[in-house]
């Protein structure tokens, strides 16, 4: 065991190596006996590629490059694909990125367009797809913009042709519902057809703070009448709802405090804790019945599990493996189970869960150690004290090497992360993101500040009208309660963030005097522009919750905005941002760059092409990764070999 200061350790987890395995399969389901799913490939331009394994159980690439299975409906996309067997072949409907188009796709042979292009604003957009074979349909989300503007869209169910028949005709497309609700998410239809059942809010309630349930029933020419709303409102959030195979409507509510499980309005497993999430994209399940009547599920108190719930007993049994997280993904096909799940030292893969056996095993995007594991940090989860006593939940990533240690006496750097959202969560989950800092003699601690999700609702809603206070106060005190402990350095603590945690971050640089510098990514930083107009519409009235009503606190809007406080930005910070981001336009970044010019707070801004909201190429990914490596060698005086610098500009 060598001897060398923290942050100066050499490290196999390069940049390259991080971005290589950055992201996570999503969107599983079975088509007929096959487990299909998609995936990020990074080094395709951040495509999302269609993989299926097969009967053989090889793992294959469903269709080549550039198609990209995703879709931009609210922006971060829905559900984009679904499947079936038509005379045992699959029968393939999914999102195509680059044009937002519906295609038909059976392998062997092309993918056709079901869906027209609109000249009109961002077009025609369609997601969480539910396939009608029997009426030669698919239902789903349509979002359609009317205009230029961002607010300039409706959003309804519709049916369209399998046959092609609406590929050049907006006309042949069905509408299903009168798009009286400004947000919709895509249709369940019950085992006899009967019966259709979605989930609907309207500004400027975000899905979180409150859903109605809606269902109606099928008329025989495919229309929905007796349209009523079966549960939820203002003040009640429904997270997900599925039909059973006897028919019982099953939907997850936060009426008692917790997303739990309920079955025509009567609770099955009441717990404190949760049974679903926050609904950032159109076609996330944290539920899924079996044919037996029992229901897979993702539920916890911070982390997630993947098990069983008997209906009758109300027991849950969950699946044993090293995967300690499972994401919002899951499907069933007679006693299988298929879901997402990771570790501390497992990165995300498909896993199989069999009933009967109890089996659980990894089926896709299979975890290999990209270098000895040895690298990889030991995490701990923690709970610590803010502000009047309040609970701080946190993931701590002390730096860890196999093969050096620091001199006696030295505490190392750490850097806080402060997660997106906000309404999210981090979870505790192998990254190699943080391996590149940990393995170098930087520890990460990341923090799920008052808002975050996992906790039920009581600890999400600290953050109402206090965005920018209870987040900044939460990120502070575990900086300081770990240089208070000896575990990190007091003198050099960081603090990074991308989108809602790029403002917690800028927030934090403005207000206190905690850090040594920041990394800031995509955020915002003026909160008087970012609203209606200058951002998404799923997003153009959040701000009513998290700040407060802007016809009855105006001045707030300032007062909590980082821009407003440029001039207390007094130490080095690095900034990114993609150019093609309409969430968080390069504007936020460019009007706080214009109030600091000639004040010599040293910064570097990095600017990426081709990037939106979120950095999906490698390359991106790469340079973003080694320039924050590069400010805190610079900013903590390290010696970091290997590393191209970084110029801050004064």
């Amino acid at each position: 065991m060598l001897t060398a200061p923290y942050g100066t350790w050499p490290s196999p987890v390069d940049a390259a190596l991080a971005a290589a395995h950055d992201g996570q399969p999503e969107w599983v389901e079975f088509v007929g006996d096959e487990v299909w799913w998609t995936e990020p490939r990074p080094a395709e331009g951040g495509r999302r590629a269609l993989l299926r394994r097969t009967a053989h159980g090889t793992q294959e690439t469903v269709l080549p490059a550039p198609w990209n299975v995703r879709n931009r409906v609210v922006e971060y996309g829905g559900r984009p694909w679904t499947g079936t067997t038509d005379d045992g072949r699959p029968l393939i409907v999914f999102t195509h990125f680059a044009d937002q188009r519906l295609y038909r796709y059976e392998p062997g042979g092309e993918p056709r367009p079901l869906t027209p292009l609109s000249p009109v604003g961002a077009g025609l957009r369609w997601a969480d797809p539910h396939l009608d074979p029997a009426r030669g349909e698919v239902w789903c989300v349509l979002e359609e913009f009317t205009g230029n503007a961002p607010g300039d869209v409706r959003r309804l169910l519709a049916a369209v042709p399998l046959d092609g028949s609406a590929a050049e005709d907006r006309s042949a497309v069905r509408e299903l519902t009168d798009g009286r609700h400004r947000f919709v998410t895509g249709p369940r239809v019950s085992p006899d057809g009967r019966r259709v059942a979605w989930l609907a809010w309207d500004h400027p309630r975000m899905p979180w703070e409150g859903t109605e349930l809606r269902v109606g029933e099928t008329g025989v020419d495919g229309t929905l009448h007796t349209v009523h709303t079966a549960a939820g409102g203002p003040g009640e959030a429904i997270a997900q709802a599925e039909w059973s195979t006897d028919g019982s409507l099953l939907y997850t509510s936060d009426r008692s405090g917790w997303w739990n499980l309920y079955r025509d309005g009567t609770p099955l497993c009441p717990r404190e804790e949760e049974f679903a999430g926050p609904l950032w994209k159109p076609g996330l399940r944290w539920f899924a019945p079996l044919d037996n009547g029992l229901i897979a599920v993702v539920h916890g108190r911070g982390p997630t599990v993947l098990g069983i719930l008997d209906t009758e007993s109300g027991e849950v049994v969950d699946a044993a493996g090293p995967w300690t997280e499972f994401a919002p993904t899951l499907a069933t096909h007679g006693g299988r189970i298929v879901a997402v799940g990771a570790g501390p030292r497992t990165a995300h893969e498909v896993v199989e869960l069999d009933t009967v056996t109890g089996r659980a095993r990894p089926v896709g995007a299979r975890h290999r150690d990209a270098v000895d594991p040895a690298y990889y940090p030991t995490p701990r989860t923690r709970t610590f004290t803010g502000p009047g006593g309040r609970e701080v939940h946190a993931h701590i990533h002390p730096p860890h090497h196999p093969a050096r240690t620091a001199p006696d006496g030295e505490a190392p750097p750490y850097v806080i992360w402060a997660h997106g959202g906000p309404t999210s969560r981090a979870p505790l989950v192998l990254d190699l993101s943080v391996a590149y800092f940990t393995s170098r003699g930087i520890g990460v601690a990341e923090v799920n500040y008052g808002g975050s999700t996992g906790y039920g609702r009581a600890y999400r809603e600290r953050l109402r009208e206090q965005w920018g206070v209870v987040d900044v106060e939460d990120c502070a005190a575990v900086a300081r309660a770990l240089a208070a402990e000896g575990t990190a350095d007091p003198a050099r603590l960081a603090i990074r963030g991308g989108s809602a945690g790029g403002w917690t971050a800028a927030a934090s640089l403005a207000t206190t005097d905690v850090y040594a510098c920041g990394t800031i990514a995509y955020p915002v930083l003026d909160l008087t522009t970012w609203g209606p107009g200058e951002t998404h519409d799923f997003e153009s009235r959040y701000l009513e919750s998290l700040i407060g009503p802007s016809t009855e606190v105006p001045a707030r809007y300032a007062e909590r905005s980082p821009l407003t406080h440029a001039d207390r930005l007094t130490v080095p910070f690095l900034l990114l941002q993609g150019l093609d981001d309409v969430i968080c336009p390069p504007a936020q970044c460019e009007r706080l760059l214009a109030r600091i010019r000639g004040r010599g707070v040293p910064h570097a801004y990095l600017t990426f092409a081709g990037e939106g909201h979120g950095f999906r190429r490698a390359e991106t990914m790469v340079r973003a990764l080694e320039a924050e490596m590069s400010l805190y060698a610079q900013v903590f005086g390290l010696d970091a070999p290997g590393v191209p610098g970084l110029e801050l500009h004064p």
